[in-house]
């Protein structure tokens, strides 16, 4: 710039132009259902089943309201709200209890027969090559909820792990967990009666 040229008069933008609109280098991946995750909404205010739980809650749900995808005699399958994967399922026993100990030898059995359905709707549903499977038992193992016992089943893909939960600390999902819940629910292995 020469002295004879004027300078270009910086522009400031009004309060309501501040990041609302102004390109940047930036993306944006808006996920306002985390909020409620965030704030802790829907968390259980104690550890009685009277208390907010939302595995005893669930049951008495519709389906679909809930995100069950499949219910047994004595535990059922229901869509984790804020999935580390699509199609993240949870096997939770309909009774109220902290500790995989307490679980009696038929809601043992029927637990481990609805994991195995899991993998198998999974499979059929969606291709899942592998899966993570566990239970975290206890807050400091690292349980949201520890006072109702669930076992976590989570579908995986070769190269399903990228940057966005890494750098980010966001995951992406692909389908919105209602259709999700339809998918699996239609290919869950039916009883033979």
């Amino acid at each position: 710039m020469t002295p004879e040229e004027p300078a270009t008069p910086s522009v400031t933008p009004g309060p309501d132009q501040v990041f609302a609109g102004v390109p940047d280098a930036f993306g944006r991946l808006w996920t306002p259902h985390r909020m409620a995750y965030i704030k802790g909404e829907g968390k259980p205010s104690g550890p009685g089943e009277d208390e907010g739980c939302p595995f005893c809650r669930a049951p008495t749900l519709t389906d679909e309201e809930a995100l069950i995808v499949a219910r047994g005699s004595l535990v059922y399958a229901v869509l984790n709200l804020y999935p580390y994967n699509g199609g993240h399922v949870l096997i939770c026993p309909y009774r109220h209890l902290a500790d995989y100990t307490e679980l009696t030898p038929a809601e043992t059995a029927e637990f481990s027969e609805f994991t195995g359905h899991a993998i198998r709707a999974l499979r059929q549903a969606s291709g899942a090559q592998g899966f993570n499977i566990g239970i975290n038992l206890g807050s400091v193992a690292g349980a949201g909820i520890a006072a109702h016992l669930h076992q976590h089943v989570v579908p995986r893909w070769g190269g399903d792990t990228n940057f966005m939960p890494v750098v980010g600390h966001t995951r992406v999902l692909p389908q919105l967990l209602a259709d999700t819940r339809k998918l699996l629910s239609a290919a869950w292995p039916q009883p033979d009666h």
